[in-house]
């Protein structure tokens, strides 16, 4: 394999983060049991069946990619994983150990599994477009999965150059009702690189993970953030104005600023691995008051003293999001 070479400004920026990462907290509900981040030699980029790209983090060879055979006693181990490599040839090595995660991101199999996607990563960047047309219930149910994973989420409207009236009063008015409980939104176009400072300056010093339907414009994006970077375009499929896969495996992108790591484009999110009770932990406006319903076991419906149908009479909560709620609750109570 080609030995790769960062930038000194890359270089840097990765060993400030690395520093940053030896404070992770020892009482996270993350998988603790393994070796500090101090003690880790690598960190995974990207992940090939059975073989993983391993970046080093050794002084002197920072940003030395060795493709990697792991241990079998290891867990599965995720792009953005911190561990410990021993060379097995002169760019071939076997990784021996896994450390601490600060954080994990995943999805559900279709079997409702929980299927790790990528590590210790800060911000879950959600990646919409006018095309495919969004809707809110998508949407709502990354957010729950974000939020029950304790991340920052970070909407973002790409294709900002193919509005017109009719889209652009469904987005602006879709997008307005996350503004106004809480969550950031940044409009962007990769074509014309409209908002992508904004975007910049939002994930900097941060590891994100990018995120949505295949067609939104990820790659472009990518593309775009990073001039150096060649991402492969897929168009949207004839007829269905639907994404094609490009993306086949989560990556590491180190950008000027921060990093990146892009995944598998998906067009659905099932939350199967989410129990029915903890499903209003992630409808922010709602857990807040879901405690002072009258009852215990209030299904927020037709329940006298129901706190969350009052803050849907009062423009507390938006009618759509309890909809929304309801509907994804109903799937997880038939599955």
């Amino acid at each position: 394999m080609n030995k790769r070479r960062l930038s000194i400004q890359q270089q840097t920026r990765i060993a400030e983060n690395q520093q940053r990462e030896l404070q992770v907290n020892s009482d996270s509900s993350v998988d603790q049991s393994g070796p500090t981040a101090q003690n880790c030699n690598g960190r995974v980029i990207s992940h090939y069946g059975q073989q993983l790209d391993v970046e080093s983090l050794q002084n002197g060879q920072r940003g030395r990619l060795i493709r990697c055979h792991q241990r079998s006693n290891l867990p599965q181990l995720v792009t953005g994983d911190l561990v410990i490599w021993e060379a097995d040839g002169e760019d071939a090595g076997v990784i021996t150990a896994l450390g601490h995660r600060s954080s994990l991101f995943g999805r559900p199999t279709a079997v409702s599994e929980f299927k790790p996607v990528a590590a210790n990563i800060d911000r879950v960047l959600v990646v919409i477009a006018p095309i495919p047309e969004p809707f809110m219930n998508l949407i709502d149910r990354y957010l729950v999965g974000i939020e029950c994973l304790g991340l920052k989420p970070l909407l973002v409207l790409n294709k900002v150059d193919v509005l017109n009236s009719t889209n652009s009063n469904y987005l602006d008015s879709m997008l307005s009702k996350y503004e106004v409980i809480g969550y950031p939104v940044i409009r962007v176009s990769a074509q014309t690189g409209l908002g992508l400072s904004d975007l910049e300056a939002a994930l900097a010093e941060e590891t994100t993970i990018l995120v949505g339907q295949s067609g939104v414009g990820k790659s472009s994006l990518i593309n775009s953030l990073g001039p150096d970077i060649d991402t492969e375009v897929g168009a949207l499929s004839q007829g269905k104005a639907k994404g094609t896969h490009t993306t086949t495996t989560a990556k590491l992108i180190h950008l000027s600023s921060f990093d990146l790591v892009d995944s598998p484009g998906i067009r659905e999110f099932s939350l199967g691995h989410i129990e029915p009770d903890q499903l209003i932990e992630g409808f922010v406006e709602m857990r807040s008051i879901t405690g002072n319903c009258k009852f215990r076991d209030c299904a927020h419906q037709s329940e006298p003293d129901c706190a969350i149908q009052e803050a849907v009479a009062n423009g507390q909560i938006d009618p759509q999001r309890l909809e929304s709620y309801f509907q994804i609750l109903q799937t997880l109570q038939n599955t």
